[in-house]
Order: C-alpha cells, then sequence, then structure tokens
C-alpha cells in the first residue's frame, strides 16, 4: 500500500443542503436530445478547429465538422444528426463569442459509421497519440487539455507512472462518481490502453475516502491487472489539482512552470480513460460527456448530455428552478463560472450545472484583515492577499514576482476569506493582463 503525501494548504468546503449526497445515489440518465444544438469550435486548451460544415449541410451524428489546427488541438464532431442551421460565433460559459456550428435536429439519431481499432492490444503510442487528436478527446475532468498532446512523450523523456484522478473533490458534482461505479471496467480497459501503449510500468487511482462505493467498485474492476494500485485520498480540496493529486500518490513534486510529464508521471481523468475506451473498442469519438445538475432544482440528476445542447434544456429536464435560487454555475461551485443566461451550450469541460441559493460571492467585501487564512488555504503557496492588493493598484510586475502566474484558480483563498474579498477574481485579471502584455511585446519583438 502506498504512502499517502499531503499536499500544502487546502480545504473541506461544506457543501449546501443535499450537497454530493444528493445525486451521488443516483445512475446515469441518457437526456432526451434538444431540437438544436450550438456546438463550440473550441472546446480545448489550444487553437479552435476549422469548420468542415457550412449553412445549409446536411450532418450525421459523430461526423466530424471541426478539423483541429495546430499542435495543441483536437477535432470536434457533431453531437446529432440534421442540418446545419449556420456557422457563427456564440456566447460561451466564460463570456467570449466561440465560432460555433449550429444544428437543427432531425430526431433520427443517425450516426456516421464507426471505426473501432483493429488491433487495440498492439495501438502504439503515436497512434493513440493521433486516434485521439481525430476523436476529439481532451481532459474531461475539466481543464479541456488535448489528450493527443499529453500522450506525445518526447524523446528523451521517460513516464513510469500514469496517475489516474477519481477525486472529484469539488462539492456537488457527482459525475465522475457514478462513471466508476457503472463503468468501472470500462474506465480500466481504456487505462490498460494507455498503459500498454506507452509502456508504463505504475498506474495509481486516486479516490477521495467520502466515495467508499466507488473505490470497492474500481477495486474489484481491477482484479487481475497488475501493477494497478487504487488509493484512497483524504477528502480535501483540491485534491484533484494535477499537482497536489501527483504529489499526494507519489510524493513527486511538480515545480513551478513545470509538467507532470517533467517527472515521469501523466495524469488523466476517470472519464478521459472511459472515452478514450471508447474510441478505440467502438470507433465513436467525442459527442457527448456526463455531467451533474444540481442544488436548487425540483430533481437533481446525472446525465449523459449531447454536447451542444443548451443549459436551459437540462434544468427544464430537471423540473425547472426552485424559487430560491440567487445563482447559476457552469462546472462546479469553487472553480466554475457564474453565468447570467441558460442559453450557453453545453461542452466537453462541463461536469455540472448548478443552482444556488446564496449569493456570498456576490456579497460587499470587507477589509482585508490580515488573517492569513487565505495563505493557509492556497495550495499553491502563495500570498493571495498580496497580489490582491497588487491587481487593486495595478502593479502587475509586482503580482508576477509574487508568483500569481502560478495560481490555479481554485477558489480556495476567497472561500476562506472572512471579508469575502474576490482574491481568486483578483488572481484571474493579473494573470490575463501579464499574459496579454507578454503577447504584445512578443509581437513587437518581431516586427
Amino acid at each position: 500500500m502506498s504512502s499517502v503525501y499531503r499536499f500544502p494548504g487546502g480545504i473541506h468546503p461544506q457543501e449546501g443542503v443535499g450537497g454530493k449526497t444528493a445525486t451521488a445515489g443516483l445512475p446515469i440518465v441518457e437526456v432526451p436530445q434538444p431540437s438544436r444544438v450550438a456546438i463550440p469550435l473550441q472546446q480545448h486548451i489550444g487553437a479552435p478547429c476549422k469548420p468542415l460544415v457550412q449553412k445549409g449541410d446536411t450532418v450525421k451524428a459523430g461526423q466530424k465538422i471541426g478539423e483541429p489546427v495546430g499542435f495543441v488541438s483536437a477535432a470536434v464532431h457533431a453531437s446529432i444528426s440534421g442540418k446545419v442551421v449556420d456557422v457563427l460565433p456564440c456566447i460561451v460559459a466564460n463570456g467570449t463569442q466561440v465560432n460555433s456550428v449550429v444544428i437543427d435536429n432531425d430526431f433520427q439519431d443517425t450516426w456516421v459509421e464507426l471505426h473501432p481499432v483493429v488491433d487495440p492490444e498492439n495501438l502504439n503510442a503515436k497512434e493513440l497519440a493521433d486516434l485521439c487528436r481525430e476523436m476529439g478527446i481532451v481532459g474531461m475532468g475539466g481543464a479541456t487539455f488535448p489528450t493527443a498532446v499529453k500522450l506525445s512523450v518526447p524523446e528523451g523523456k521517460k513516464v513510469d507512472t500514469l496517475v489516474i484522478n477519481g477525486a472529484e473533490c469539488e462539492p456537488y458534482l457527482s459525475a465522475d462518481h457514478r462513471l466508476m461505479l457503472e463503468k468501472s471496467e470500462e474506465i480500466v480497459q481504456g487505462i490498460e490502453i494507455v498503459r500498454r501503449a506507452l509502456s508504463i510500468s505504475a498506474v495509481k487511482i486516486g479516490i477521495e475516502s467520502n466515495k467508499p462505493d466507488a473505490i470497492e467498485m474500481m477495486k474489484k474492476a481491477c482484479d487481475g491487472h497488475e501493477g494497478i494500485e487504487i488509493v484512497s485520498l483524504p477528502a480535501r480540496y483540491p485534491q484533484g489539482g494535477e499537482k497536489q493529486l501527483v504529489y499526494a500518490l507519489t510524493g513527486r513534486k511538480v515545480r513551478n512552470g513545470a509538467l507532470p510529464l517533467d517527472i515521469g508521471v501523466i495524469v488523466l481523468n476517470v472519464d478521459t480513460c472511459y472515452v478514450i475506451r471508447r474510441a478505440v473498442y467502438e470507433g465513436r469519438p467525442v459527442v457527448d460527456r456526463v455531467l451533474t445538475v444540481g442544488g436548487t432544482v425540483q430533481k437533481p440528476a446525472n446525465y449523459l448530455a449531447r454536447i451542444g445542447s443548451p443549459v436551459e434544456w437540462f434544468l427544464d429536464t430537471s423540473g425547472g428552478l426552485l424559487p430560491e435560487t440567487r445563482m447559476l454555475i457552469y462546472g462546479g461551485p469553487m472553480m466554475g463560472m457564474a453565468i447570467s443566461r441558460e442559453d450557453i451550450p453545453v461542452t466537453k469541460g462541463c461536469s455540472g450545472i448548478l443552482a444556488l441559493d446564496k449569493l456570498s460571492a456576490l456579497e460587499e467585501e470587507g477589509p482585508c484583515i490580515r488573517c492569513g487564512r487565505c495563505v493557509d488555504a492556497c495550495p499553491m503557496l502563495l500570498s493571495p492577499t498580496q497580489i490582491d492588493q497588487c491587481m487593486r493598484k495595478d502593479l502587475y510586475e509586482d503580482a508576477e514576482a509574487l508568483g500569481v502566474m502560478n495560481c490555479m484558480e481554485c477558489g480556495a483563498c476567497s472561500w476562506s476569506c472572512p471579508s469575502r474579498r474576490n482574491l481568486t477574481q483578483s488572481c484571474r485579471i493579473c494573470k490575463r493582463i501579464i499574459t496579454k502584455r507578454r503577447r504584445e511585446a512578443a509581437g513587437k519583438g518581431g516586427k
């Protein structure tokens, strides 16, 4: 049995009424298809896809409609069959407009011909990476980093450990929990595909201790699979953060600015392993995902959702909002985004839609009382209160010197602040402005 290492900082957020327990016991249900979807051509970190269809085209479910451009990219596929209404910018959860393919559903659910891998046992690393790129596979835990890039190990680097994220540490969310209960064998098959292709010797699957049924189910699925270990982790946010999870399971530290690959580790989410398995054995691209609809809705649920379906569709399917609802969150309550409209499409990285009855995040800020709770909570060992002061005074170089670019935007500092200061938002603003200035400086330097 491996040791479990304690990462610095971290919190254990108390959930609202029901919390995870409201949905953890609910099986995954395939939600009915909506009459129209809007499928963004950028659902991943990296370059947006080039559209392969135009207004008036007829498409089938699973058809590639977005061609990946550049190394860091992943294909996009139609999630339903029907007619392309238009290809135009649509608003997504972060408030920006992304070029999207809008499709009217013909409700025939006609699929393209699927082509499973002929010899999956002998799939090599390059073939698997190419397949992941073409099948639109990205980090399904929410990061949406193209999986093909993770699996493209540079020459000279050696990976000896595959870390699987089954922590699902955010409050309310239970999508990964249910997936481990209902699709444990398929997840393990996906793990073995990656393990064989990259010749990885050790696999560690981290699951928080508040999911004992998932731990037991995954252990059963791993029977007979040598070198795969299930590790029970303390329920502590952000246990599922990549650097935190690697340290908790291996004791290895990923330095700031580096990747797990630099210390011989690749990290994948359980859902990512599941969609890899579907791509290899079924030839099925990513056109749907499991997400939790929870909080102040009539009927909380775990849905298998077609990509591009609007938020409103899931709220209506769950019976609508309760009267006390004050806020809608796209994603989890800690790292998700508050949204003000319900026509926003669900993408590959959306693990939940939450309705909350409190507006604590929007309460008037109080003065910093120098309590240091944000410093204690930060898993990256930053000083959020000092960074916040720099942001308010436009001292972005000072914020950069304080390490703001290493902020993972987990929200632990804002959650722990008794004065309700928007510390995470301050870090986010600093990072955006610093990144913009770097790009502008690089552009001028190239002229």
